[in-house]
C-alpha cells in the first residue's frame, strides 16, 4: 500500500535513529521528500514568495537540495562580457558563514579540492554603483563571488562563468562549512558554554543529493569526509541523506556500517537505511534495507527494466538504467569502455552504442524521460537486456534479494 510524501516525511520523523539514508532514482521525489519533511516542522506561509530562502538559525531543521542552489544566481555581464559574477540573495545562512564565522577560506580550499586547485573563487567586498536613477546603491560585502585560474606570481585569468557542475560544488562546500561548524557547536554539552546559542533547536539536517557531477574519486572522497564528520556528532541531532548514486550510497553505507567506540557511534543503533520506491497513482513506498548486506543495484535496475518489459512501459529512462548497469560492469569486469561489453551481442555494437548513448542522454525536461518508444527502440532494449543477461551470466533479484 502506497503513500504519500507528507506519510513518508512522517516515517522518516517517527523513526529513532541518528542516520537514515535513502537511495531513490532520479524523479522519485527526493527534492519533493526534503520539502515536505520541512513542511513537518516549517508549515508554509501562505503568499510567501516563490523562492525558497534557506534559514537555519532558530529553527529546528536545516537542508540541502536543489533549492539551496537558487540562493546563488548569475549576473553573466552581458553588455561587456567581462564580469560574470555569481550573485547571492540576501539570506542569513549566507550572511552568517562569510560576515560572522569568516568561512570563506575553509570554502575555497573544499571547492578547489573537489574541483580545481588553480580555479579560485573571490568574495567581493563591499562598494557603491550608481543606479540607473542616477542614486547611489551600497553593494554589501560576499554577496558576489568572482571566479578565475591562477597562474602563479599573483597573476590570474580573466573571471570566467564556471560550469553548472562546478557551480553545485561551490554551493556545497558552503553547505558543509556550515555543517562542519554545527556539528562543532552542538557537541559542546553545556549549551552555556557554547560559542552561539543559533543552534540550539536544531533537530535535524536533511541532505538531498550533494554529488550532481563529481568524478568518482572526489564522489568517494565526499561521501568519506561527510560520513565522518556525522559520526563524530556528539548531540541528539538526526540526519537524513537521500542519493540517486549508487556509488555514493554505497561508500556512505560502508562507512556507517564501521562503529566508532571514540565517539559512541554504533552502526545498529544508530544507522538505517532505506530505498524509496515511487508507486501507482503518485504513492511511494519506504522500503528498509538491511544494513548487514551490500546493495545490489546493478541487479535491481535489470529488475527494474525486466518489469518495464514484461508490462511493455518502456521509457527513455530505461536505456539510462542499461547505461548504467554496462558502465558498472565495465568498471568491475576491467574495460576501459562499457562499449566492449557489447562486443559479443548478436549485431552491430556500434549501432547498439549510438542507440544507448542518444537514448540515455539527460535531458533538461524530466517531462521527455517517461516519453513512450519507438516499437524498434523498444526491441532494442529487449534483445540487449536478453543477451547482457545471458552473456554475463546475472542472477535474478527476488523481492530484494539474489536467486
Amino acid at each position: 500500500m502506497g503513500a504519500s510524501l507528507t506519510e513518508i516525511a512522517q516515517q522518516l520523523k517517527g523513526n529513532t535513529k541518528k542516520i537514515q539514508l535513502i537511495y531513490a532514482f532520479n524523479g522519485t521525489g527526493k527534492t519533493r521528500l526534503s520539502r515536505e519533511f520541512k513542511l513537518l516542522f516549517a508549515p508554509k506561509v501562505e503568499g510567501g514568495a516563490e523562492f525558497e530562502e534557506l534559514e537555519a538559525f532558530g529553527k529546528k531543521f536545516l537542508y540541502y537540495n536543489a533549492f539551496t542552489e537558487d540562493l546563488f544566481y548569475w549576473d553573466n555581464d552581458l553588455e561587456n562580457d567581462t564580469e560574470p559574477k555569481l550573485k547571492i540573495y540576501p539570506n542569513s545562512f549566507t550572511k552568517w558563514i562569510f560576515e560572522e564565522q569568516g568561512q570563506d577560506r575553509n570554502i575555497i580550499e573544499n571547492f578547489q579540492n573537489y574541483a580545481d586547485e588553480k580555479l579560485t573563487p573571490r568574495f567581493n567586498e563591499e562598494y557603491i554603483i550608481t543606479d540607473k536613477d542616477g542614486k547611489d546603491v551600497t553593494v554589501g560585502a560576499f554577496t558576489e563571488i568572482t571566479f578565475s585560474y591562477e597562474r602563479g606570481n599573483e597573476e590570474h585569468s580573466n573571471n570566467i562563468k564556471i560550469s553548472k557542475g562546478e557551480e553545485s560544488n561551490f554551493v556545497w562546500c558552503v553547505f558543509y562549512s556550515l555543517l562542519k561548524q554545527v556539528i562543532a557547536v552542538l557537541n559542546v554539552a553545556e549549551p552555556s558554554d557554547r560559542e552561539t546559542n543559533q543552534f540550539d533547536q536544531l533537530e535535524y539536517v536533511f541532505i538531498d543529493d550533494p554529488v550532481s557531477s563529481l568524478d568518482d574519486n572526489h564522489l568517494i572522497e565526499l561521501a568519506v569526509n561527510l560520513a565522518q564528520l556525522i559520526k563524530h556528532s556528539e548531540s541528539d541531532l538526526k540526519f537524513i541523506i537521500t542519493t540517486h548514486n549508487p556509488l555514493f550510497y554505497n561508500v556512505l553505507c560502508n562507512e556507517f556500517n564501521n562503529s566508532n567506540k571514540k565517539t559512541g557511534y554504533n552502526n545498529n543503533k544508530h544507522f538505517k537505511k532505506h530505498r524509496l520506491e515511487k508507486k501507482e497513482e503518485g504513492t511511494y513506498e519506504l522500503i528498509s534495507q538491511p544494513n548487514d548486506s551490500p546493495f545490489s543495484y546493478h541487479l535491481f535496475l535489470i529488475n527494474e527494466i525486466d518489469k518495464a518489459i514484461e508490462s511493455n512501459q518502456i521509457y527513455k529512462y530505461h536505456f539510462n538504467f542499461l547505461r548504467n548497469v554496462l558502465e558498472k560492469m565495465s568498471t568491475f569486469l576491467g574495460y576501459s569502455d562499457w562499449g566492449d561489453l557489447l562486443l559479443p551481442v548478436e549485431g552491430s555494437r556500434t549501432a547498439y552504442e549510438k542507440r544507448i548513448l542518444n537514448l540515455s542522454s539527460h535531458s533538461k525536461h524530466s517531462g521527455e524521460e517517461i516519453v513512450e518508444l519507438t516499437n524498434d527502440d523498444k526491441n532494442v532494449l529487449r534483445h540487449l537486456i536478453s543477451e547482457i543477461k545471458e552473456i554475463y551470466r546475472f542472477k535474478k533479484l527476488i523481492k530484494g534479494g539474489n536467486e
